[in-house]
């Protein structure tokens, strides 16, 4: 008995612990142990150790337009083109070579412009139409009409699309320089007396706001109409600085 004792404290002392069932030795419970912490663990942890900034989110809904989605200003400008017969215009080439008007027919022409109250002279016109088709029965003829509208230091709007002179058309127009630059729209034509007197409304959209030297209130296109006697003359006062002639 005092053998046994003996040996149990001995087995205590030493830190081990016999398992009478397994034989496995284990370590005995020391109520003092601490883990060693590692300095250069705890370093490392600290060069890795980041905070990510704070954004505000934001989230904008698509179907709310912006102000960019209005359509452009549409900007009306109306003009009296003039055939006062000083300018050899219009000029026919029979290119078909037909006694009548046929496809292929080429009419270069220029005309003078006045603004759509006729009181002033603001440019000239200057193009070509070729002849597409001839329309006995409308007693007329259909051109495709490329020409350009000259401001003066203004600038230019150039126009494309069909003549028709038996009926009024729309033209697109193809842009512009000056003022007139990134201009789109259209214009209508008004045929008033074939070839010598047409009027012109302008849808413009894209550009900046006209000149109030361009704008007026219109006088009403009728056969009768002419440009007044100081506009004819290019007096100072009735015409634009610089007018294209």
């Amino acid at each position: 008995m005092a053998a046994s004792s003996f040996a149990l404290r001995s087995t205590i002392s030493s830190g081990i612990i016999s398992n009478p069932r397994s034989k496995t030795l284990l370590p005995a419970v020391n109520s003092s142990f601490k883990p060693i912490k590692n300095p250069s663990l705890t370093q490392t942890h600290k060069l890795f150790t980041f905070s990510a900034p704070k954004r505000a989110f934001t989230c904008k809904s698509q179907a709310i337009p912006s102000d960019n989605s209005a359509p452009d200003k549409v900007q009306e400008l109306h003009i009296y083109e003039m055939n006062e017969r000083d300018r050899g215009s219009p000029a026919y080439l029979r290119l078909s070579q037909k006694s009548v008007n046929s496809l292929g027919d080429l009419v270069p022409f220029s005309n003078k412009m006045y603004r759509g109250d006729l009181e002033k002279r603001i440019g000239i016109t200057a193009g070509i139409c070729i002849l597409i088709e001839h329309k006995p029965e409308m007693k007329g003829d259909r051109y495709e009409a490329i020409f350009s509208f000259y401001f003066g230091d203004y600038g230019h709007i150039a126009v494309q699309g069909p003549y028709l002179t038996y009926q009024d058309t729309f033209l697109a127009i193809k842009g512009g320089s000056g003022i007139f630059e990134g201009v789109t729209g259209q214009v209508k034509l008004h045929q008033i007396v074939f070839p010598f007197k047409i009027f012109y409304t302008f849808y413009l959209k894209g550009i900046g706001e006209l000149p109030e030297e361009l704008l007026c209130k219109p006088v009403e296109p009728h056969p009768a109409v002419e440009a007044f006697p100081d506009a004819k003359a290019c007096e100072p006062h009735a015409a634009i600085a610089n007018f294209t002639n």
